[in-house]
């Protein structure tokens, strides 16, 4: 037994652990839970927890469907919200099949596969990402079946003895309980808009943040009789809600991105990685940006990007690369703009490091950075200028993942087919069906 697991069967003792949750996702990044008794937490670690994959979206074939979870002792934090009393705790899981391998339908094994690839190319991946989510006075919509938001506040706004303030001050409490950074917290565009940007750590640690902060905004948010959502564009007239995540890649101690006298500082694999992201942006977008609600985000303006682009602080841009700070080339990264905050985050930093890394590999020339502003050209610039569009839809994105060569590499066959089966339900069922705006325009006309 190893000292991380020693000392997580110590704590459990000395801490008088009731509970030890089980954690791992879907192929769609749901949340699944399984409690163990403490006397069982030895043996999973020795031999994993058997369960019925077949039950789990994506995870395996009836015929296949035996499955074990083996805790990650590395991620065993108290759950601050369920009490001091009979505590609780949780680890993420690795997913394996019955003869120990690791199972190629577990996200979080996919992620792993690609930062393994990435440290055979002598590169660690480190990621930070700004969370943007809506809350709201309760789940149920108001009178003109439009969400109700907990307040009226706008960008940095401060809004004394705001419901926003309070419930910011009690998540980052609660999130770095848990052992997560927080960088910055505030008011965001939107009305009842917040951001919460985590600081960086490796990509892994990164995505297991993201499953963890979105569990405790969601239970801060019931504990303060309000209700968070991650959904992409839950307003027509406002701003959607991001997860702009910042990359960078380390040989070692060294910054790979940077490059002293480099036009922005930026090094060749730099420039390398944006071109590999830009080249396979599309193919990767049902990933990035998975519901149907996900494209109302993208092209419904409020500075979510649509187009093919990189540039110098640009935030119109797909891929921005943050104004350089003299002395601090070890903070050289880029910043894509384009995930949604209801993204798997395992699947999603896989796609835009695999994609990243091809670029690296390929030797990928980048394009002439956008110095425009993107959303202001007309469709007959943006052409001139290269810059073509995301996919318009689920639909559109699903048919380019189809055709994609590279994201059945980056993501293996099985979540690749998978994935696809899950999000093709999903677009025939929206298709289907008749929605209030056709009621409200064609019915007293046609």
């Amino acid at each position: 037994m190893d000292r991380q697991q020693e000392f997580v069967l110590r704590t459990i003792e000395e801490r008088d652990v009731r509970f030890v949750r089980l954690w791992f996702t879907d192929v769609v990044g749901s949340l699944k839970s399984v409690a163990l008794a403490p006397a069982e937490v030895e043996g999973a670690f020795d031999e994993g927890l058997g369960f019925d994959g077949s039950a789990i979206e994506g995870l395996a074939r009836v015929f296949e469907s035996d499955m074990l979870a083996q805790p990650d002792p590395s991620t065993f934090q108290i759950l601050p919200w369920r009490g001091e009393s009979e505590a609780t705790s949780r680890m993420f899981c690795d997913i394996l099949t019955p003869d120990g391998e690791p199972s190629a339908a577990d996200p979080r094994n996919v992620l792993k596969r690609n930062l393994a690839k990435a440290a055979d190319m002598g590169f660690t991946c480190y990621t930070h990402p700004e969370i943007e989510f809506y809350l709201l006075k309760s789940q149920e919509p108001g009178p003109d079946g439009s969400p109700v938001p907990v307040d009226e506040g706008g960008y940095f706004d401060h809004v004394p003895g705001g419901v926003a303030q309070d419930f910011r001050r009690t998540a980052v409490t609660m999130l770095e309980s848990v052992g997560i950074s927080v960088e910055f917290s505030h008011h965001e565009a939107g009305p009842g808009q917040n951001e919460i940007d985590l600081r960086y750590a490796d990509a892994l640690q990164t995505a297991d943040n993201i499953m963890t902060f979105r569990t405790v905004i969601k239970e801060v948010a019931l504990q303060q009789g309000t209700y968070a959502t991650f959904m992409p564009k839950p307003f027509t007239t406002h701003p959607g809600s991001g997860m702009h995540t910042h990359f960078s890649l380390f040989e070692g101690d060294t910054n790979a991105f940077y490059e002293a006298g480099a036009e922005f500082q930026l090094s060749e694999t730099a420039r390398q990685f944006i071109a590999g992201v830009l080249k396979h942006a599309p193919e990767f977008t049902a990933v990035t940006n998975q519901f149907v609600n996900s494209y109302k985000r993208l092209w419904g303006g409020g500075e979510a990007p649509s187009y093919l682009s990189w540039g110098h602080n640009n935030r119109s841009a797909l891929v921005r690369v943050p104004l350089y700070k003299p002395g601090k080339g070890q903070s050289a990264r880029i910043e894509y703009r384009g995930i949604d905050s209801a993204a798997n985050p395992y699947l999603a930093y896989a796609v835009l490091l695999g994609a990243g890394l091809k670029g690296i590999e390929e030797g990928y020339q980048l394009p002439a950075a956008a110095e425009d502003d993107i959303w202001s050209l007309s469709s007959a610039e943006r052409r001139a200028m290269g810059h073509d569009p995301l996919p318009a839809s689920l639909h559109d994105a699903i048919r380019t993942m189809e055709e994609s060569e590279l994201m059945p590499q980056i993501l293996g066959e099985q979540v690749f087919e998978h994935f696809l089966r899950n999000k093709r339900a999903e677009w025939q069922d929206y298709r289907l069906q008749v929605t209030p705006y056709e009621l409200r325009r064609n019915l007293a006309i046609l």
